[in-house]
């Protein structure tokens, strides 16, 4: 994920610098992929004013003289630009500087005059229109005139910044945004968080024509709809093409970048359905009907089935949940209304349905690391206040809160200084870690008995127990102060195997010596396994454990024999031309004690032979 060093320094007064901070969050268990330097290709490129600017005879040329304050007052430079003019102040490349793509720029004579430079386009520069206006026009870059002489270019045109490309592992669902990073920010430098403005005004316009349902409220735990009218679509602020381009995208249009910037800001996708296209003026999110079709807003047309989430209006599917938009809803020049979307989708719904139509969006790859049940009124309003400030439409009262019965409150856990201290191995002090845990936006309530009742942010869905609270406060208070200790039931030994090892060890000696090679299979499969062995549904076999986030349908319970797994190698081997052969494999099965489960399986060690072949 790209965050730009000047956005988190919208919410964090950061007094370190890019590299320092890039140690900070790796100590805290960030890790930055590549700092990028945006200015690094670039030197000695400075503002220049023209103060002289007369046509070379016979040539498409200009001979200039450029101010470019102390590198010089009076430097030669020609130029090929047809826009440029005495007055002008541009960017000036002089004799020894280099360009981006390492284009170095040497004094030279062209067309038999002397010039000690190039003056610079913004597409020379690496720039685009929405990094810094102007920069696509066909000519020189025109700079306003209250630019400084000599100044250097990165400055003047907001290339002096660092971009951090930051691996978010997949328990932390919380950091896929920009503002998710600027809380881990304000921790680590102990500095307060500066939330973005949320706040908006309502008009008394309502519209009572609008209907939204959640038919699967299994698969949409929560979904938040806003009409918004009056829209007036245009070009957004540069500021926010500006972050935009930053993070990758380009700018579309006001109402567009206000859902891009939602996402990349507070990590919450959402979409804006034209109202004047949605049949019936309803919005129901279910499950696809076997059959039914969409095309989404790529032009891209998919068959659906029942394993698919979509938000329909009265006739047809409009949006493929939390992948992308319908082009039969989208957004044109004639829009008027919208309703603004900010749901929670399952991960496994969006994931399954994203890798089984081969379509993935960046809303996609937010909701299969999971987006809380806080996040959609927090990117709602967000939204809706940037809506209201960049005056592009009318936020009415009209606003839907659909969620599936739970209360939206914090979780709680009781526990102790001595057990997350526990966890660590050292002696952290209780104040230490209270005040760790506070920054963290965590609440700490010391009870009578000296326990502690931790309240977790609403937005921390990873945080469960006690070991969770341990790793926060390791993370912030440094791993450095671990010291390498026995566990409290370890024991010093000799080494070597134990009686089942070489137990396990020699049957496998004897195996091999009677021609039998060693196989090794995963611990999954699938009831399917079970049906084809015809295992009866009372069979003890069938109470397995099914994976909460399996790899696949294929790999979704843990294997209650070996059975299945062996046959599956010796078809590979036979579908491979191997027509005879002998296998084994040791290794434990998982036996529910009882179902639900309750408490961890019992792993039985198991021997598996399997033999094929005409002499077998």
């Amino acid at each position: 994920m790209k965050v730009p060093f000047s956005w988190l320094k919208q919410y964090v007064d950061i007094d370190v610098s890019a590299q320092e901070l890039e140690t900070k969050l790796f100590d805290c268990g960030f890790e930055v992929e590549e700092l990028i330097d945006l200015g690094a290709e670039i030197s000695k490129v400075v503002v220049g004013v023209v103060t002289e600017c007369v046509p070379q005879e016979g040539t498409h040329l200009h001979i200039c003289k450029v101010d470019c304050g102390d590198y010089g007052h009076d430097i030669q430079i020609s130029t090929g630009a047809s826009n440029v003019y005495a007055g002008m102040h541009t960017p000036a490349a002089l004799d020894g500087s280099t360009l981006p793509g390492g284009i170095k720029i040497k004094a030279k004579p062209l067309m038999g005059i002397e010039s000690n430079g190039m003056l610079c386009s913004g597409e020379e520069l690496g720039l685009n229109e929405d990094l810094y206006p102007g920069a696509e026009v066909y000519g020189l870059l025109d700079l306003p005139k209250d630019t400084v002489p000599g100044t250097p270019i990165q400055q003047v045109v907001g290339l002096d910044d660092y971009i951090f490309d930051i691996s978010i592992t997949a328990n932390r669902a919380d950091c896929q945004s920009v503002l998710g990073i600027a809380r881990e920010v304000a921790a680590v430098l102990n500095k307060p968080l500066k939330m973005p403005a949320t706040d908006y005004t309502v008009s008394d316009y309502k519209d009572p024509r609008l209907n939204i349902t959640v038919e699967a409220p299994d698969l949409c735990p929560r979904y938040l709809g806003h009409y918004v009218r009056n829209i007036t679509t245009g070009e957004s602020p540069r500021w926010m093409r500006r972050q935009l381009a930053l993070c990758g995208l380009r700018s579309i249009s006001n109402v567009v970048d206000i859902t891009n910037h939602t996402l990349l800001e507070m990590g919450q996708p959402m979409h804006a359905f034209d109202l004047n296209k949605v049949a019936g003026r309803t919005i129901d999110v279910r499950r696809a009907h076997e059959g039914e079709k969409i095309v989404t807003l790529d032009e891209k047309e998919f068959t659906l089935n029942p394993n698919n989430l979509v938000i329909c209006d009265a006739e047809k599917p409009v949006a493929l949940a939390g992948i992308m938009g319908g082009a039969n809803s989208g957004m044109d020049d004639n829009t008027t209304s919208l309703l603004f979307e900010c749901a929670t989708f399952a991960r496994d719904s969006v994931r399954k349905t994203s890798r089984a139509l081969g379509q993935n969006s960046d809303s996609s790859a937010r909701y299969e690391k999971g987006v809380d049940r806080y996040s959609p009124q927090l990117g709602l309003a967000r939204a809706l206040h940037l809506i209201q400030q960049l005056d592009c439409g009318d936020i009415t009262t009209l606003e839907y809160d659909l969620t599936d019965g739970r209360p939206l409150e914090r979780k709680h856990i009781v526990t102790t200084p001595a057990k997350i201290c526990g966890v660590l191995g050292i002696t952290v002090p209780e104040q230490t870690m209270i005040d760790i845990l506070q920054r963290l936006e965590f609440t700490v309530d010391v009870q009578a008995d000296g326990s502690w009742d931790v309240s977790a942010p609403l937005y921390r869905d990873d945080v469960e127990s006690f070991p969770d609270l341990a790793e926060e406060v390791i993370r912030e208070y440094g791993y450095d102060h671990i010291v390498p200790t026995f566990l409290n039931t370890a024991s010093v030994t000799n080494g070597g195997l134990n009686y089942d090892q070489k137990q396990q060890l020699k049957t496998k000696r004897l195996l091999a010596a009677q021609g039998f090679y060693e196989a090794s299979t995963l611990a999954f499969y699938s009831n399917a396994e079970l049906d084809m062995l015809h295992i009866p549904a009372e069979d003890e076999a069938r109470k397995a454990i099914r994976i909460l986030n399996p790899i696949s349908e294929n790999l979704s319970i843990m294997r209650t024999l070996l059975t299945p797994s062996m046959l599956n190698v010796i078809v590979d081997n036979l579908k491979k031309g191997n027509a005879e052969g002998r296998l084994f494999e040791m290794a434990p099965v998982y036996l529910a004690k009882e179902l639900p489960i309750n408490e961890h399986p019992h792993e039985r060690q198991t021997l598996c032979i399997g033999a094929f072949g005409p002499e077998e």
